[in-house]
C-alpha cells in the first residue's frame, strides 16, 4: 500500500503515530498557505478584515514583506489535483494512504469528486480521522 504523507512534522509524525511507513512525501499534500494569515485563528481574522470572512469562500490575503504570498484556492485545488494524478498508478494496485492536513483534504477531496473545490467548505474531515474516498461504477464518491 502507498503512504504518501504531506512534508509537514506533524503530518509526517501523525503516519508514524498510525502505523504507517511512509512511501513518499509528497509537497504537494503540504498545508494551505495562508499569508498573512498564518497562524491566525478565523476570530482574529475576522475582526481585521471586518467581516464574515471564509478561507474557501473569500481566500487569503498575500503575505507582506517576509511572509509567504499565500495561496487561493485554485492554487491548493492544482496541488491536490497534482498528487490525485500521482497516485493514480498506485489506486489502480490497491489502497493509497493520504496524511496531510484538514483544508487541503477537504479541497483534494472536492477535486476527487469532481466538484467545485470551493465544496470542500461543506466536507468535515476530523483531525486524526479516516476518510474514505472511492469510486463505484465508475464514479468517484
Amino acid at each position: 500500500m502507498a503512504v504518501l504523507s504531506s512534508p509537514r512534522q506533524r503530518a509526517l509524525r501523525t503516519a508514524e503515530l498510525a502505523g504507517l511507513e511512509v512511501s513518499a512525501v509528497d509537497d504537494d499534500l503540504a498545508e494551505w498557505d495562508y499569508g498573512a494569515y498564518e497562524g491566525l485563528t478565523t476570530p482574529q481574522i475576522r475582526e481585521q478584515r471586518g467581516d464574515d470572512w471564509r478561507v474557501f469562500r473569500d481566500g487569503v490575503a498575500p503575505g507582506g514583506p517576509g511572509q509567504p504570498p499565500g495561496e487561493q484556492l485554485a492554487d491548493v485545488a492544482a496541488r491536490a489535483g497534482r498528487a490525485l494524478e500521482r497516485v493514480g498508478p498506485d489506486l489502480e494496485r490497491g489502497d493509497v494512504v493520504l496524511v496531510a492536513h484538514g483544508h487541503l483534504l477537504r479541497v483534494l477531496a472536492a477535486v476527487w469528486l469532481e466538484a467545485d473545490p470551493a465544496a470542500g467548505a461543506q466536507l468535515l474531515l476530523d483531525t486524526a480521522a479516516a476518510c474514505v474516498l472511492d469510486v463505484e461504477h465508475d464514479v468517484p464518491g
